[in-house]
C-alpha cells in the first residue's frame, strides 16, 4: 500500500461515524447492507451518511453493488488487511513475534519481519 492511500484510509476512519459505518459492515459480511438499512441502524440521516459512504468508497474501504434498485455496501476487507499490515512492516525492532500474527496472514511473504 502506498502511503497516499493509507493515508485517506486512515483519514476515512479517523471520524466517528465513518469507522462506525466501517465496523457495521464488517460485522455484515460479504453481503453487506444498504444505506438505508446503515441509516437505520446507526441512526444517522440519510443525507448525512451519503456523504460518509461517499468517502469511505473513495478511501476503497467499501465497495458498492446494485441489486435492483437498491445498493448494498460491504467492507473492503482487503484494504483493511493492506492498511494493517502497512502500519505494522516496520514495527518488529528486533522483535518480530509482536508483528508476526498480523503479518504471517498476509500473502505477500516478503514484507515479513
Amino acid at each position: 500500500m502506498k502511503k497516499t492511500l493509507a493515508l485517506e484510509a486512515l483519514a476515512a476512519l479517523g471520524q466517528e461515524t465513518r469507522l462506525e459505518v466501517f465496523r457495521l459492515l464488517v460485522k455484515a459480511g460479504k453481503r453487506g447492507m444498504t444505506a438505508g438499512k446503515i441509516s437505520e441502524d446507526l441512526g444517522v440521516r440519510a443525507n448525512t451518511l451519503s456523504t460518509h459512504l461517499s468517502f469511505l468508497v473513495r478511501a476503497g474501504l467499501l465497495s458498492s453493488e446494485r441489486d435492483g434498485r437498491s445498493i448494498y455496501f460491504s467492507a473492503n476487507i482487503e484494504t483493511m488487511n493492506a492498511l494493517v499490515i502497512y502500519l505494522l512492516e516496520d514495527c518488529c525492532g528486533g522483535n518480530p513475534g509482536l508483528c508476526a500474527p498480523f503479518l504471517n496472514s498476509n500473502e505477500d511473504t516478503s514484507r515479513k519481519c
